[in-house]
């Protein structure tokens, strides 16, 4: 009688806990069945969904209409994922060598990264080789073009490397240094860009901060490039040795 009333009661405590525990199972199950038919959930656009997994601003995604878009360029839903486009649609613009960031490099103070570098296929004086070639115009004097900025300072340059096709040269100089333009392997002329961007971040704060922010997205241009572009073309992954030192820095 004792073992069976005994059995009686574990079964009967056996059969609670058993239900207990399918009623907290039910409520787990109904919890997690809401949450994954979230309406904020599933209205989420793919920039917020990004940013929500990475950190970083949804904007840097947010997709531009090609309706009107010129040509050149690299929209910023073009990213794979991982990656970020320097648009010069937002903040990411300040890294692109088209910025308004003055730098003073070798005592000199240049509006833009691209003033620097068009700058250099402009003659350095009267006695310069390119200053004394017949038929040729120079409609900007190399100072003008070392303070110009953006599509201004571009240009220029075009007009600089027309002359430059018209002479049959393939340099351009800095303080009397000849160096080859677009060379097949990275020489002075991509060490000398190298350089000059480094003192552009480190000089202006702001632009400091934009690249830190990308953390450790895959940077990639804004806008088409030849194949096989020159390494000085590539700012995107000078940015990134940059961007790698910086962080060893912080750390």
């Amino acid at each position: 009688m004792f073992i069976a009333w005994i059995a009686g009661n574990d079964y009967r405590v056996s059969l609670k806990a058993s239900i207990a525990f399918l009623f907290l199972l039910l409520q787990f199950l109904l919890l997690l069945a809401s949450g994954c038919a979230s309406p904020r959930a599933a209205s989420r656009s793919p920039a917020e969904l990004l940013a929500a997994r990475t950190n970083y601003p949804a904007h840097w995604w947010t997709p531009v209409p090609t309706n009107g878009a010129p040509a050149w360029e690299i929209l910023p839903q073009a990213a794979a994922p991982g990656e970020v486009i320097l648009s010069k649609r937002n903040e990411l613009g300040l890294l692109s060598n088209f910025a308004t960031t003055p730098f003073t490099f070798h005592e000199k103070r240049y509006a833009s990264l691209e003033g620097f570098w068009q700058m250099m296929k402009f003659p350095e004086g009267d006695d310069d080789p390119r200053a004394r070639f017949p038929g040729l115009e120079w409609r900007f004097t190399r100072e003008q073009v070392s303070q110009m900025t953006a599509f201004d300072a571009k240009r220029a340059g075009d007009l600089g490397e027309k002359n430059m096709k018209a002479m049959g040269i393939n340099w351009v100089t800095f303080e009397g240094r000849r160096m080859e333009y677009k060379p097949a392997e990275p020489g002075e002329h991509c060490r000398l860009i190298v350089v000059a961007t480094r003192e552009k971040v480190r000089q202006n704060p702001e632009v400091k901060k934009v690249l830190l922010a990308t953390g450790n997205l895959i940077l990639k241009p804004d806008h088409h490039q030849e194949p096989n572009a020159p390494a000085a073309w590539r700012y995107f992954e000078i940015l990134t040795q940059i961007r790698t030192k910086l962080q060893h820095e912080r750390d």
